[in-house]
């Protein structure tokens, strides 16, 4: 085992919201949290602290790392303190809690020197999110897509990859941040039954290629379902984007831009309140290093 060892994953953005059928797809981007986690010899404790965002409940990446020491019993001889910082804006649908889990999950693994599959790997992160309730469904969509990069189709209640995609082409993601935050614990699971059929056509025309299709549909719907205006999708489509929609629970709205409409999408979305972040998609898969002593 070592002292310390941090780890680094992507983040993501939906291309099809699970929380109505359980299925769900979500592409990797150019956005990243990382985690240290450093061993201490009080058993069982486990202090998390969000060095980007302080006022947030570290209850997450804490119930993350307590999650894998346990998994390996090791909880009863050491403890740990966990610290992230990310880029990630929190609870705006962004996928912070799946880069966190992700990169807590792996950092504990390296630091306590064990090895384990990929798929392993996601599932320890995925259980501990449920296990601190910030998620529904699971996000095995968005913890697959923040951990391999590309474009993840999923069954999130067998946790299954059912397909990966490559998008090519020059584009960029734009994302609009409005100034306000969303938890999931505010979502009204029930009321989203309505609009089943909806979701599994997105989910179908995803698995079949037609992913950007599916992004905008699924951004729609789930925009009706929780309530929020979609003038800034409308106004990304006005502006040459190829697809845009709400990103997990939102309130951010992503967009797939060509490159050479980045201004003009840009340039519509500036007179709306909050902030735009640009980035590109992700193809790197996480990763997990040692810290020198």
């Amino acid at each position: 085992m070592q002292k310390a060892a941090e780890a680094l994953s992507h983040g993501a953005v939906t291309i099809v919201n699970a929380m109505a059928t359980g299925r769900g797809a979500a592409l990797g981007v150019g956005l990243w949290t990382r985690a240290k986690v450093t061993l201490t010899n009080q058993p069982r404790q486990f202090v998390g602290r969000i060095l980007t965002d302080s006022e947030e409940d570290p209850h997450l990446i804490e119930t993350t790392a307590r999650h894998v020491f346990h998994r390996f019993r090791k909880d009863n001889r050491f403890g740990a303190l966990i610290e992230t910082n990310s880029n990630i804006p929190i609870a705006v649908g962004l996928k912070s809690s799946s880069a966190a889990s992700n990169a807590v999950a792996m950092a504990s693994l390296r630091v306590l020197g064990r090895r384990v599959n990929d798929i392993q790997a996601v599932k320890l992160g995925v259980e501990a999110s449920f296990r601190a309730g910030v998620t529904l469904t699971g996000a095995y969509d968005d913890a697959c897509a923040c951990y391999f990069g590309g474009l993840v189709v999923t069954d999130n209640v067998h946790k299954r990859i059912l397909k990966l995609f490559k998008p090519k082409g020059h584009y960029r993601v734009l994302i609009q941040v409005p100034n306000r935050k969303k938890y999931t614990s505010e979502v009204d699971r029930a009321s989203l039954r309505k609009f089943r059929s909806l979701v599994q056509v997105a989910h179908r025309e995803a698995l079949s290629g037609n992913y950007w299709s599916s992004m905008t549909l699924n951004g729609l719907v789930y925009s009706k379902a929780f309530g929020y205006d979609t003038k800034s999708i409308t106004e990304a489509f006005h502006q040459g984007a190829i697809a845009a929609g709400l990103t997990g629970k939102g309130p951010a709205v992503a967009a797939i831009v060509p490159s050479t409409n980045v201004k003009h999408v840009l340039s519509a979305w500036h007179s709306l309140p909050g902030r735009i972040i640009e980035t590109s998609f992700n193809f790197q898969k996480a990763q997990s290093s040692r810290v020198k002593n």
